[in-house]
């Protein structure tokens, strides 16, 4: 006994000394990269040098710590300090949406969201503030009762089989989703540092994922994280700093960046009464209405204009010759809609896309603009700053709430040795988050900046070659175009995704390259964390919650399954379920952000409200936390499979979300969900303990 304050002494210690080496490798690492660009390193070696070499370290690491015991694979032997584990979580946290996208969300949307896209500060705040509720009402429950998975808490809390059955297949459902967003990310910034296509980007990408998590589960997954979480760090601070300490003299840019709001606010002023922007927004109407002829009259519009084209065709074989416009024309001719269907679609798609375009900056709300809207303006003013409002709130209760029920978040608690430790760990996990989350307002305030003042009035023969770059990548990402024809570009000519700001911000501030590529190291640090501990929640929910308790429950005591046998059963799952989620990644079926916010309602509705009145109200029965689990994700997910305009004409009339209850967007539908579910789990519990029945077996 007397040895042991000692042994974990030595323990931290020597913890403490390899952080250190690490960071002073990574530190000497960047400083090589600058040396090797300042001597001519070219810009196409760079990139996958930083892939490379970053994947092959996590992968290290993950050899290193490679395991086939249960209680080390499953929850990294429950002896994470409270610091590391911090550290961990905030990598687990630092998502591609919250790295690649939070800023661009914030760029594009302002800080109280726009119209059908709420958010802006919405994100900071639900994020951040769910970490209070996690470390409440939460965690620290939870580690108290030597957990693997959350499906455990509801089959040892409430008994029976269906609370853990319905918690595995919410995790699984709500995992997924979030999964998918991340090698989303893992595609996109692996194909620009290597150039590959986007599907390859995946694969490459794909191959770290597994090497972290799939030979050393929770133990390897942990301290890949820790040292994803330096990487994230630097990636995230230096180009901020670079661009507050660029504009400002100050490198403390969450300090500083505000002195640039009010310079926003002028130029889009100015911008507004641009008489070059206001030709922008003609030559747009104009598009629409072109859009608009053709909608009215779609199967001869088609026929005709592919009729036409075919004929240029022709024409050019038959005079010119010009290979190089025959191709042109040819691979134009290719990419027209195949039938009426799909000219329909994609006709209302750009339709609807340029109607935004054909707002005062591009549809970009003002930045500082508190709500859309005015509360003193016209019934219609006042409508829209009531229904932005709503929006900002219900989005941040949803990201709070469910911040508290996503597995492959608590699932961290369950690695630290005691309940005070899981309390500070959960500490430790907001320090480390709010030094990036400080951050990201200041990088949207000051991209906006560098854009406004410095790319908008160059002439498009001499734009920076990174937008012809990214513009390949993904042309939703990143578009200009001189629509109204005067060779300057224009703010409402650019159309950049919030995928994209943070992964631009060096190249538009004229950083080395080799700060780009840190970067997208930055980026596919984040992704991958948030990937590793996804894949590992759902490969344990289908193996360990699922399978072998139904199996066991089916077959005789004799022929228990042994903690190796799930360890191996759970690898292979892990690896079926990473494929899953790339192919379907693959597709490019939305933006990263929207993907992960509904998988915080999903959570929120399916976990929260059983288990944390199944925490507090010992009254609460199996019965109660089955029918406010199924009914609160009933609610969430009709409320938003209702209101995707491509679902609603296949759903039943009865069915289809025509209108918005109370004008809450469907990103939100756990604000609904929620509620439903502690309402219903208490009603059913306190008529059950009336009764006198228990809860009864579900």
């Amino acid at each position: 006994m007397p040895e042991r304050p000692a042994l974990s002494r030595a323990y931290h210690w020597r913890l403490h000394r390899i952080l250190l080496l690490y960071v002073l490798g990574v530190a000497g690492f960047l400083l090589a990269m600058l040396w090797a660009e300042g001597r001519g390193l070219s810009r196409h070696w760079i990139g996958p040098i930083f892939l490379f070499c970053t994947v092959m370290v996590y992968a290290g690491i993950g050899v290193y710590s490679r395991t086939s015991d249960a209680q080390e694979y499953f929850v990294a032997g429950r002896r994470i300090p409270a610091f590391y584990n911090g550290m961990a979580a905030a990598a687990d946290w630092m998502s591609a949406a919250s790295f690649i996208s939070l800023s661009g969300a914030l760029y594009l949307q302002g800080f109280s969201g726009a119209g059908s896209q709420p958010g802006g500060l919405a994100y900071v705040l639900g994020w951040t503030g769910g970490f209070c509720l996690v470390g409440m009402l939460i965690a620290p429950y939870l580690r108290a009762m030597n957990l693997y998975t959350v499906p455990d808490f509801f089959q040892v809390r409430f008994g029976g089989r269906w609370p853990r059955i319905i918690a595995a297949l919410a995790a699984i459902t709500c995992s997924f989703t979030y999964v998918v967003a991340q090698i989303y990310g893992v595609g996109l910034i692996a194909a620009r540092l290597t150039g590959v296509q986007f599907e390859i980007g995946i694969m490459l990408g794909l191959g770290g994922v597994l090497l972290c998590s799939f030979l050393g589960g929770m133990r390897a997954i942990t301290w890949t994280q820790v040292a994803q979480y330096v990487v994230i760090l630097l990636a995230f601070m230096l180009p901020v700093s670079w661009l507050a300490y660029k504009q400002l003299g100050n490198p403390w840019a969450p300090a500083a960046y505000t002195q640039q709001l009010g310079k926003i606010a002028l130029m889009e002023q100015r911008l507004q009464a641009s008489e070059a922007e206001q030709s922008v927004l003609d030559a747009y109407r104009t598009r629409a209405q072109v859009l608009q002829a053709k909608l009215r009259d779609v199967p001869n519009v088609l026929a005709a204009e592919r009729q036409a084209l075919s004929e240029h065709i022709r024409e050019l074989r038959t005079s010119s010759g010009n290979i190089g416009a025959i191709m042109a024309a040819s691979r134009e001719l290719a990419s027209m809609p195949k039938d009426e269907a799909a000219a329909r679609e994609r006709w209302t798609r750009e339709l609807r896309e340029t109607d935004e375009r054909v707002k005062p900056l591009g549809g970009i709300p003002l930045q500082s603009l508190p709500f859309a809207g005015d509360p003193h303006g016209t019934p219609k003013e006042q409508q829209a700053y009531e229904e932005s409002r709503r929006n900002f709130l219900a989005l941040m209760f949803c990201l709070m709430v469910g911040t508290a029920g996503l597995p492959h978040l608590l699932t961290r608690y369950y690695t630290v040795p005691t309940v005070s430790a899981a309390r500070t760990s959960v500490a430790w996990s907001l320090f480390f988050i709010g030094l990036l989350y400080l951050g990201a307002p200041a990088l949207a305030v000051l991209v906006k900046y560098e854009v406004m003042s410095n790319l908008v009035g160059m002439h498009f023969d001499a734009l920076p070659n990174w937008i012809a770059q990214w513009s390949r990548v993904d042309g939703s990402l990143l578009s200009v175009e001189d629509i109204n024809g005067d060779g300057i570009l224009q703010f409402g000519e650019i159309r950049m995704g919030a995928d994209l700001i943070m992964l631009v911000t060096p190249e538009l501030g004229g950083m080395p390259y080799v700060v780009s590529g840190l970067v997208a190291a930055g980026g596919l640090a984040a992704a991958l964390s948030t990937a590793d501990g996804l894949l590992l929640t759902i490969s344990n929910a289908l193996v360990r919650d699922l399978y072998f308790q139904e199996r066991q429950r089916l077959e005789k005591p004799k022929r228990r399954i042994s903690p190796e046998q799930r360890v191996i059963l759970s690898k292979f799952a892990l690896l079926l379920v990473a494929l899953s989620a790339a192919f379907v990644a693959a597709r490019r079926s939305s933006d990263i952000l929207p993907m992960v916010s509904a998988s915080f309602s999903l959570a929120a509705s399916a976990f929260v409200p059983a288990m944390v009145m199944g925490i507090f109200w010992r009254r609460t029965t199996r019965r109660g936390a089955v029918v406010g689990m199924l009914l609160g994700l009933a609610v969430t997910v009709y409320y938003m499979v209702a209101h995707v305009p491509g679902l609603q004409g296949v759903l039943p009339q009865v069915l289809r979300g025509e209108v918005l209850w109370w004008g809450i967007q469907p990103i939100s539908a756990g604000v609904f969900g929620v509620p439903v579910g502690f309402a219903a789990t208490f009603a059913v519990s306190w008529w059950e303990s009336r009764r006198g029945t228990g809860g009864g077996q579900s």
